[in-house]
């Protein structure tokens, strides 16, 4: 099968490439950018140089939808609801994965409030599938549009599923977040530049960030009710990577050895999914390169508190690992087709 990536010289649509090199179901097929439309893709991506030998071209929709059985749209936010929107008007039969927040929400409302933009096909965003794996199996496996989450989302959400889905803890929820300097892009802003990232540790996007309603929508759905959420995301002089500690308030307390039992049990059909043993923890070093998501788990007696800590690679199980992940489910391939790649230690 032939897949083809809108937007393919970014970091997400950079990692989709490399990872899809890996898969024995794949051809690597039309590779889209606007800005590098005639350069070779080892210009952009010198990691590539002789493994894909071809160039960058303006897109056609008629020619990327006639070429592909399945399109990967790592486009902007804004950028890419109108592009997909084209593709479904011209195709709706597509089988496409978006990796921006444009069809993430249920409630278009939120996603325009936060996101600063007006979403431009409603019925569209009803038959997009939110795209976690471990959650939404299923449903993937049916789905045409698959809006591939965030990267914050999915560490917070996978770290705090098990709690929430069983109701074991109470409304309430902080979300501590540390990231590694590429979960902004390619585009050079102020406080990415070398010289202010570099030994430096900040945070920003404190109660305003736009992962904090995705995360939102998602926990509550597992919990059945409102859940008063705080996230706080920092930015960490790493290139990648994200640590995520989530605080809970358990109903009534549990050891940590049955919350991770309970843990083991939720997540046992879910091969990226690495539950570690009582007493240890994930760090970002341990995931780096690979789509798999670390959880480690204590209960706390003094407060009643249960924290889970989970790690990932922003721009792997993050985004571009993940939406083969979806790939692979629609498609009807193994899920872990193109993924098995060991993490880089140290």
């Amino acid at each position: 099968m032939i897949a083809s990536i809108i937007g393919a010289t970014g970091y997400t649509g950079g990692e989709v490439l490399r990872l899809l090199l890996n898969h024995n179901n794949i051809e690597i097929g039309i590779l889209t950018s606007e800005s590098y439309a005639g350069k070779k893709v080892s210009d952009v991506h010198p990691n590539l140089t002789g493994l894909v030998n071809q160039n960058f071209v303006e897109l056609n929709m008629d020619k990327i939808i006639e070429e592909s059985d399945v399109i990967f749209a790592a486009l902007p936010h804004g950028a890419s609801n109108e592009i997909i929107s084209k593709i479904y008007s011209i195709n709706e039969n597509v089988n496409l994965i978006d990796l921006s927040g444009d069809f993430r929400f249920d409630d278009l409302a939120v996603y325009e409030e936060w996101y600063k933009i007006k979403h431009t096909d409603p019925e569209l965003n009803k038959k997009a599938v939110f795209g976690l794996p471990e959650l939404y199996k299923e449903k993937i496996k049916k789905a045409k549009l698959i809006a591939n989450p965030g990267c914050y989302p999915t560490s917070a959400i996978l770290g705090s599923a098990p709690l929430l889905k069983n109701k074991l803890v109470k409304t309430d929820v902080i979300v501590d977040s540390k990231s590694g300097v590429s979960g902004a892009g390619k585009k050079l802003t102020a406080n990415t530049h070398f010289p202010e990232a570099n030994e430096n540790f900040s945070a920003y996007g404190i109660a305003t960030h736009r992962h904090s309603p995705e995360i939102q929508q998602e926990m509550e759905k597992l919990f059945g009710n409102k859940v008063n959420l705080s996230f706080t995301p920092h930015l960490v002089p790493i290139n990648r990577g994200i640590l995520t500690t989530i605080y809970m308030t358990f109903n009534e307390f549990m050891e940590t050895k049955d919350v991770i039992s309970l843990y083991r049990e939720f997540y046992k059909d879910c091969p990226f999914v690495r539950v570690l043993e009582e007493g240890k923890f994930p760090q970002t070093k341990a995931v780096s390169g690979s789509n798999y998501c670390d959880i480690g788990i204590k209960s706390d007696k003094r407060t009643g508190r249960v924290i889970a800590v989970s790690a990932i690679d922003n721009l792997v199980k993050g985004a571009s690992g993940q939406a083969i992940q979806n790939m692979n489910l629609m498609m009807g391939f193994d899920e872990k087709e193109g993924l098995r790649v060991v993490p880089l230690y140290p």
